[in-house]
């Protein structure tokens, strides 16, 4: 008798409330839809603000729990952390924003890790890198049992991925941030490791998307620039997602090891 094939969990790790939407959404709605565990970590915007309702009503729609939070402001919105003493992401001190998350993938025991590529997501904002930096370290440090005794029993992630976008990849959605302005730092091509056809996940996606609206109803937010496309054009942008494998652990019988 055939084995059921067992789809690993996943947790994604995301600097903004609707990154996780953007950057991975069909792949956690894929997951879901299949049973596995799914749940996402946001680093800015704190539980007493407006996005978190829109970002808990976007992880419903992606079967991906409840939202958990890092607590810290982003870079460039200070209402995204309310009252005196905010801290924002790439100010918080780095094994401080490391324990916090080495908390949640602990407690969470994911086989895969997704989160941002080391470029910022074709925008280079800095919170997609500092949350990319914190992300490396973390997955790592989780499964140590001497770091961060207190977050919790040790666990090893077995995959670690980049959510990315290649220069042959990007497709219509170079053009549509151009229109506003915006720059795009896409990686090479070899840099894409997995490209994953979503389209079966793309109105999930959408619905996850749109769940932001605070974001649709602004005219240069991804959102909202995808809120004012034909549905065509939009779901065409939307139905492929693309995943750089980064390497975990150390790797037995390294060919390219260094030697005295």
């Amino acid at each position: 008798m055939t084995q059921p094939t067992t789809v690993p969990s996943l947790l994604g790790v995301f600097a903004h409330p609707d990154d996780e939407s953007l950057l991975a959404g069909g792949v956690l709605a894929q997951h879901a839809a299949a049973g596995a565990r799914t749940a996402v970590v946001t680093a800015t915007w704190t539980a007493d603000t407006h996005r978190i309702p829109e970002l808990a009503e976007a992880l419903n729609a992606l079967g991906a729990g409840a939202p958990r939070l890092l607590g810290y402001a982003d870079a460039r919105n200070p209402a995204s952390a309310p009252g005196d003493g905010a801290v924002r992401l790439v100010e918080a001190p780095l094994d401080e924003a490391v324990g916090r998350l080495v908390a949640h993938i602990r407690e969470v025991r994911p086989d895969i890790v997704i989160g941002h590529d080391a470029l910022g997501q074709l925008t280079g904002h800095p919170d997609h890198r500092r949350a990319h930096q914190i992300t490396l370290l973390a997955v790592e440090a989780a499964g140590l049992p001497h770091l961060y005794p207190d977050a919790g029993e040790p666990w090893r992630p077995a995959a670690l991925y980049a959510a990315t976008h290649s220069e042959a990849g990007m497709g219509r959605l170079g053009p549509l941030l151009q229109s506003v302005g915006k720059s795009l730092l896409a990686v090479p091509d070899a840099y894409v490791t997995t490209t994953v056809d979503v389209s079966p996940w793309a109105a999930v996606k959408w619905e996850a998307i749109c769940a932001h609206r605070s974001e649709a109803a602004r005219p240069r937010p991804l959102p909202g620039l995808l809120a004012r496309l034909p549905e065509p054009e939009r779901t065409e942008i939307i139905s492929t997602e693309q995943f750089t494998r980064l390497s975990l652990g150390p790797v037995p019988g390294d060919p390219h090891k260094l030697v005295a």
